[in-house]
């Protein structure tokens, strides 16, 4: 099976033709033309104005030059922790942290990012992780800032990622000024988000900052992982501490949580034992090594594989995986495992939304359940995020990657191969082949329409970014599953995987941090976000952070100009009453007027493209664009979609 495509109507899934890699203009291409624009008449300044807006403050009296503050010790704290970055936007609750990140740390390990939205200096924490393994810090300006970044620590809980989340706040009410800094300060600033991190801390003096600071890190980063937060004391950060010295714990080497060896073992022995094994894959798979792991425990037991997408937990095309067919292979199954499974009741059970909801097992009466995961020693009382309980025959408590060595060697130490073990791959990859068949084809119809399917715009991307180390940062659910279905996923970082809480607006905060990660890991990834129009309207200010800080990104916004999910519930309920889906529209559409994305990211300094609805414009714009990722820069292609 070949992995290279074409994207010509016929010869699709043929072999490339030949020069196609030369389509890519070897210089930079220039924005296309224009419309002018008339610029509005601004009123000049007054001198007044000027003279406020450009002088310098007036210098501190010499009795009040603080010296050393403990704004510069807490840069101290940050500085040993292996945090690359902080991102924020602006507050006056944590100006003396900020100025001694910029001066007295050199704003260099962490280097502050500047960010227009909180949730965009969170979200950049989650997309980060994921591919940096390991946490940046987002800094956020008190109660109005908490509740802006909110939904992003809310995702990242939810998709069990580390994130520390450094929160700016007055305690002491008689350093409050009048005003805005009482509305902007709290008594428990982290209460709002106390039920979706791991763990929180509001220090009171420096040895108590270091040592939640160090603690906090350390929660986030043992499975199962999750953000943590730090109340930053303004008017403790601002005080003077001279040359005290104070000690900064250490942050020594922790290893991860695993299953207990003789229940893995029992687990081994039951796979091996099953006339019909499935691996359930969730949230897994965090590095190359993991990954090779997971694919040699399916080949020693002949297990077919589900990947829930949580992260890139297996290779979309190797025969084992019955990802598309995971209704038949649980129906035949006689052991099923999860492994970092987030939903596993989801999984094995059918479910249908009609007026009286109802649900049955896909798995034939006595399927052994086992399962494996660290997750349940993270559940909270309020938020539903941890799914419907399902009984397991084994339930091992542990860190699935973490855990997989020890499975697999004792799955090594007692499977054999059999000839229905070989029976059984061989009919597993016949039924892969005839499933990418059926994908093939059903990837070319409407494939000359306009608006342009999405199956033709994810294999346009893809013919043009095959042959580089591509990753792809957002989403593959709302493309209908288009990449995970088609393109040849083999490394770990090459997919970031789902948002954990659903939120609208992850995918773009987030492959921006993932975008991050990528050009520090060096080597020349091209970081691919396939976005939608709603969800980059939540974060649009992420691309003039792309665009300040240099994080080459290939953003194409899948614009079919709704919320179409949405669209499609309200469609559901006017059928359920018996009412015409006409009025679906409204409340769901974003038209009238039409938002220019080209124009948008134009703004921000982000080379651009579109509307682009004509399919045979496509692939010319994503090599003019990927031109300019490759020379270190975002870009962005505004295409006009159908609706999934």
């Amino acid at each position: 099976m070949t992995d290279t495509f074409d994207v010509k109507r016929r010869g699709f899934f043929g072999a490339v033709a030949a020069g196609a890699a030369g389509a890519a203009a070897s210089t930079i291409p220039g924005s296309p033309a224009k419309a002018q624009t008339v610029k509005p008449t601004v009123a000049a300044p007054t001198v007044q104005q000027a003279a406020a807006e450009t002088q310098a403050p007036l210098a501190p009296k010499e009795s009040e030059l603080v010296g050393r503050t403990a704004s510069d010790f807490m840069v101290d704290v940050l500085k040993s922790l292996p945090i690359d970055y902080v991102a924020t936007m602006p507050g006056s609750t944590f100006r003396g942290l900020h100025e001694s990140l910029v001066n007295y740390g050199g704003n260099k390990a962490p280097e502050l990012l500047t960010c227009l939205h909180e949730e965009v200096a969170v979200g950049m924490c989650h997309g980060y992780a994921k591919i940096a393994h390991k946490p940046m810090a987002s800094l956020i300006h008190g109660v109005v800032g908490m509740q802006h970044g909110s939904m992003a620590i809310y995702n990242c809980w939810a998709d069990r990622v580390p994130a520390l989340v450094m929160i700016g706040n007055t305690q002491a009410l008689e350093e409050r000024r009048p005003g805005a800094e009482w509305a902007h300060s709290a008594q428990d600033n982290a209460a709002m988000i106390r039920d979706f991190v791991k763990w929180d801390d509001m220090p009171v003096s420096l040895p108590h900052f270091a040592e939640s600071t160090v603690r906090a890190y350390q929660q986030s980063v043992t499975p199962p992982f999750a953000p943590t937060a730090i109340v930053v004391n303004g008017d403790l950060a601002e005080s003077s501490i001279g040359d005290v010295k104070i000690d900064i714990p250490a942050l020594g080497h922790r290893y991860m949580p695993v299953g207990d060896p003789a229940a893995l073992m029992e687990a081994a022995k039951m796979l091996a034992g099953a006339q019909a094994p499935v691996l359930v894959l969730d949230r897994c798979v965090r590095t190359q090594e993991g990954l090779a792991n997971v694919v040699a425990l399916a080949e020693a037991l002949g297990a077919a594989v589900i990947d829930k997408g949580g992260r890139m937990n297996f290779p979309n095309r190797h025969p084992l995986n019955q990802s598309g067919r995971a209704k038949t292979v649980l129906a035949e199954a006689d052991v099923v495992m999860g492994i970092e499974t987030a939903d596993l009741y989801g999984v094995i059970h059918s479910y249908q939304d009609r007026i009286h909801r109802v649900g049955r097992p896909l798995t034939k009466p006595g399927t052994k359940i086992i399962s494996l995961t660290a997750s349940e020693l993270l559940i909270h009382a309020n938020f539903q995020d941890f799914q419907r309980m399902q009984a397991a025959d084994l339930s091992i408590i542990g860190d699935g990657e973490s855990s997989l060595p020890l499975l697999l060697a004792a799955v090594r130490s007692v499977a054999t191969t059999s000839s229905a073990m070989t029976d059984r791959v061989k009919k597993y990859a016949d039924a892969a082949r005839e499933d990418m068949d059926r994908q093939r084809q059903a990837a070319t119809y409407a494939w000359d329409a306009s608006p342009i399917s999405v199956a033709r715009i994810c294999m346009e991307i893809y013919d043009k970014v095959q042959h580089e180390d591509w990753s792809l940062t957002a989403p593959s659910t709302f493309l209908s599953g288009w990449p995970t279905r088609l393109w040849n996923f083999t490394k770990a970082h090459q997919y970031s995987g789902e948002s954990g809480g659903y939120g609208v607006g992850y995918a773009s905060v987030a492959s921006l941090g993932a975008a991050l990660a990528h050009r520090d890991a060096g080597g020349g990834r091209i970081p691919v976000a396939v976005l939608g129009d709603g969800d980059l309207m939540c974060a649009p200010s992420i691309l003039w952070t792309a665009a300040h800080h240099s994080i080459p990104i290939l953003i194409v916004v899948h614009n079919n100009r709704a919320y179409h999910q949405e669209l499609m519930h309200v469609q559901r309920m006017a059928a359920r009453h018996g009412r015409g889906l006409e009025n679906a529209r409204v409340g769901t559409t974003i038209t009238n007027p039409n938002i220019a994305f080209a124009k948008l990211a134009d703004s921000m300094g982000v080379w651009s493209e579109g509307p682009i609805d004509d399919p045979n414009n496509l692939g010319p714009a994503l090599a003019r664009a990927l031109a300019v990722v490759k020379s270190g820069k975002p870009a962005l292609l505004d295409v006009i979609s159908q609706p999934r």
